[in-house]
């Protein structure tokens, strides 16, 4: 499968020029124009490479880095920018930036840092969060304490521990066997049904409309995935 890439930059010229240039190579390449949409569409965790300019609307490139490495995600990034001091380049490789090429700069130099980052940074297992935000929830797993709308969420530990396993795997789709090897340890009375229970417990707490949920999804005949 080609490599997908996001591409986050605010200038509609420079953004076509480099997303045909990337196309050129082969690999799929989404785009955002914004830090907010930049962030949203990251942290599905979809993406082999996301190219990010630091000058963004909305949320800057510095600040949407942050919140993904605070999130857990694990895609390599490279950070574009039309600065040149030394600082900068700094602060983004201590926010967890793998990468940082300097405007303008030559197309090669460009694929080659692509193809350097697919290389070296090959995706790992995502790393489990400690707190994460979705809509208006929040989760905090080091204290064990969900709330909606700033509100405190009753939460049973098993539906804590489902919750964090459909989250440390989001964007991908977990199976009902999976769940029963890891968050149940295949306890002789836990059936695919009891599964299905606590996720709709879930949807009930946490999504404000269960009955076609946003964030967590069902995949018929395999498991959930949870997206945000």
């Amino acid at each position: 499968m080609n490599s997908r890439l996001l591409l986050v930059e605010d200038e509609p010229g420079l953004s076509l020029t480099v997303t045909d240039l990337l196309e050129a190579e082969g690999y799929q390449v989404d785009t955002a124009m914004d830090g907010l949409t930049g962030l949203n569409k990251a942290g599905t965790g979809d993406y082999d490479v996301v190219i990010l300019d630091v000058m963004l609307p909305g949320k800057s490139g510095f600040d949407v880095c942050r919140e993904l490495r605070q999130k857990g995600c694990d895609t390599a990034i490279m950070m574009l920018t039309a600065k040149t001091h030394v600082t900068d380049r700094v602060v983004g490789l201590k926010l967890g930036a793998d990468d940082y090429l300097a405007k303008p700069f030559d197309p090669s130099e460009l694929l080659a840092r692509v193809e350097s980052l697919l290389r070296r940074i090959p995706k790992k297992k995502r790393i489990p969060v400690a707190q994460f935000e979705f809509g208006n929830v929040t989760a905090d797993f080091a204290v064990g304490q969900v709330h909606k709308k700033g509100e405190p969420v009753t939460m049973a530990a098993k539906e804590l521990q489902l919750l964090r396993y459909l989250i440390d795997r989001r964007g991908t789709v977990v199976s009902r066997e999976e769940l029963l090897q890891n968050v149940w340890e295949y306890q002789a009375d836990v059936s695919s049904r009891t599964i299905d229970v606590h996720v709709a417990w879930l949807r009930q707490k946490l999504e404000d409309n269960p009955q076609s949920p946003q964030y967590i999804h069902t995949v018929r005949g395999v498991g959930y995935r949870f997206t945000a």
